[in-house]
């Protein structure tokens, strides 16, 4: 697929995905949607990536849906909203998964590098990312109940599994626009770095992932906190983990791994999530 609105490019074990629409402060539509799940479909098939970078080109990281032409700009029915948001088949409801189901289903982490505004959808689309730092000058907004919406992109779901119910409540019932000191305090984001260093930064932590684990583990660890941290008792993950852990360890990553650990050299894990996903993998069913 050809991308317009968003660049793909790999660093080493990271693949960058950039919201290339700076002259209109990356602000939503639904082919950057498209574009950027498709994107993360093809990190997610490729080996060589072990994780993914998501920013913003130039000052901002995505500004919320593109509003440029006015009022109608939400109007999916007989306004201009249909290019922004796409529109569904008469009578037809829209799965709403895209690029939430594709981050969502990634086996690879996904870290966020807000590298400025990140309001509305420009802010939910990421919620689904595991690790998210922001650039000193980055603003955060749930500006849906100022704009007459409620929350969108599953953001009622993932915003509390991140910050906690108390705090999605007052974020999202207020709508207002905070900056990076609140959002860490708030447990939105973990790290703080002046503009040029949040890249490099962002690149460091893939870095770290790939020196140090293995692909096939890491896959796994995203997928079972994600599907199981909000569950009320352990007893389905003891079902998934218990079986994993008998079936992987005689596999020659944990050989790896512990041969490596009693060696005190590094690490060089064989297992590719290509090819090597343990059986049972994915245990429901894949959206």
């Amino acid at each position: 697929m050809a991308y317009e609105q968003i660049l793909l490019e790999k660093d080493g074990p990271a693949a960058i995905i950039t919201l290339n629409r700076p002259e209109k402060l990356n602000a939503f539509t639904a082919q950057l949607g498209q574009e950027l799940a498709d994107a993360v479909y093809a990190c997610d098939a490729d080996d060589e990536v072990r994780g993914i970078i998501l920013t913003g080109a130039g000052r901002h990281f995505c500004a919320g849906a593109d509003i440029s032409d006015g009022a109608d700009a939400f109007d999916t029915k007989s306004g201009t909203g249909a290019k922004n948001f796409g529109a569904s088949e008469p009578g037809k409801k829209r799965d709403g998964a895209g690029f939430i189901g594709a981050l969502y289903n990634c086996r690879k982490p996904v870290i966020a590098a807000f590298n400025g505004a990140a309001v509305g959808v420009g802010l939910t689309l990421a919620l689904p990312t595991d690790i998210k730092i922001a650039s000193e000058k980055a603003k955060f907004g749930f500006v849906f109940a100022q704009r007459g919406l409620p929350p969108e992109a599953g953001s009622a779901w993932f915003l509390p599994q991140l910050v906690g119910l108390p705090q999605a409540l007052r974020w999202c019932m207020t709508g207002r626009v905070f900056d990076a000191e609140e959002a860490l305090a708030g447990g939105l984001i973990s790290e703080i770095h002046p503009p040029e260093e949040l890249l490099p930064a962002a690149k460091r932590i893939v870095d770290e992932i790939a020196r140090n684990t293995a692909p096939v583990s890491v896959a796994l660890v995203r997928q079972l906190l994600w599907r199981f941290g909000p569950t009320g008792d352990p007893f389905e993950l003891l079902k998934v983990d218990g079986q994993f852990a008998l079936t992987l360890g005689s596999s020659p990553d944990v050989k790896e791994g512990v041969g490596s650990f009693l060696e005190k050299r590094a690490p060089n894990f064989p297992g590719k999530i290509s090819t090597d996903m343990p059986e049972g993998y994915p245990w429901w069913e894949r959206t």
